[in-house]
């Protein structure tokens, strides 16, 4: 069903038509400097600012593998990935793209954008009441059984505060996080911890709840309404298949942390970043409701640069300090990020240039839009 956006902020964007034909502007008529477009494209494509090696499977095994000694590490796919990438919109018109647009590759913890997505999209259904509710209100299968995992809400799912103990898929908790000291876990609601292990318990109450595979509820509601491509893929783990009204359904992956997770093109990312810039609308259409945009980008009172996963904040301009206030971007490894800045009608997408040289590229593009 398609429903009637009624926000005025996507009067003045442009939205493309499914396929590769994007409606284009030269920088000058899109009120961008040239020059200084093409000084920050050049300033991610140094090759001393390159993130994760090409072989992102030899990358995770010789890293976190390593750190844990974990001979089952990869327990779903992986891919190389190509040169460093980047669309640049304004205003949803084609300004720049570099690199290889039209390329399928992992994206990582983007992916926890499409999977709260999927949650806003079960809120918005009626499937999820309220976010405030616990989880083991809506999910019987052993997961929120226990005292302390039945205090945990959606919302404290959402927002990474979880505290959720257990092991899903082979994987403790602990083990989404090598670097750290193994730790008892708090109060729920009480810490912050990006966890991709918890991330990957979420993905599965979800599918408790849709019934159906998440990919096929992304896709019929999400992806195609944006014109996205059919070349994207979120991928799950060998192990992650569960039994669900008598069919055979996999779980997807919050992320790439042991392989898997969202598969996808920049020419797809811009897309839902065009999408999130305008408020979760498209072209006249709501996509996901107002309302839970809202939510996504409120800041988390233990985490204020973080809404709900992967909406990163520039709370305090804390993330990127010479963006504007409104500017936000939904994050992976790699780096990946889809940045979006509402009150300059930008949107840029880029991969595979280290996460500290982002804000090197962000600096130089504002500036030129400015």
């Amino acid at each position: 069903m398609q429903r009637t956006a009624t926000s005025t902020q996507t009067e003045a964007l442009s939205f493309p038509k499914p396929g590769d034909d994007w409606p284009a502007m030269t920088p000058s008529d899109a009120g961008i400097d040239a020059d200084g477009l093409a000084a920050a494209i050049a300033y991610s494509q140094d090759p001393a600012f390159a993130g994760h090696p090409p072989d992102l499977g030899e990358h995770l095994a010789t890293t976190i593998g390593a750190k844990r000694h974990d001979d089952e590490l990869i327990i779903g796919p992986t891919k190389t990935h190509g040169p460093v990438t980047g669309v640049v919109l304004r205003n949803g018109y084609l300004v720049a793209e570099w690199g290889e647009p039209h390329r399928v590759d992992m994206t990582f913890s983007v992916t926890k954008s499409f999977l709260s997505s999927v949650a806003g999209l079960a809120w918005e259904a009626g499937l999820i009441r309220d976010v405030h509710d616990r989880v083991a209100d809506y999910v019987d299968d052993g997961g929120f059984d226990s005292a302390h995992n039945r205090k945990i809400t959606w919302d404290m799912m959402l927002r990474q505060i979880n505290e959720w103990d257990g092991s899903i898929w082979g994987k403790h908790y602990s083990a989404a996080n090598p670097d750290d000291v193994v730790r008892p876990t708090e109060e729920p609601g009480t810490v912050y911890e990006y966890n991709d292990a918890r991330v990957n318990r979420l993905a599965l109450a979800l599918l408790r709840v849709w019934r159906r595979p998440l990919p096929e509820v992304l896709k019929e509601h999400v992806m195609d309404p944006i014109g996205a491509s059919d070349t994207w893929r979120w991928n799950g783990y060998r192990n992650s298949y569960v039994m669900i009204d008598g069919q055979r359904m996999q779980s997807v992956s919050g992320g790439g942390h042991w392989g898997g997770g969202m598969w996808i093109t920049a020419r797809d990312q811009a897309r839902f970043g065009l999408m999130s810039l305008a408020g979760g609308t498209w072209n006249g259409a709501t996509i996901l409701p107002d309302e839970w945009v809202k939510m996504a980008k409120t800041p988390a009172e233990l985490k204020p640069t973080y809404g709900f996963m992967n909406w990163m904040l520039n709370t305090d301009r804390a993330l990127m300090p010479n963006a504007p206030d409104d500017a936000f971007y939904h994050s992976g490894a790699g780096a990946n990020r889809i940045l979006c800045v509402p009150s300059l009608g930008l949107v840029a997408v880029l991969r595979w240039v280290g996460p500290d040289h982002f804000n090197g590229f962000l600096d130089r593009l504002v500036q030129a839009v400015r």
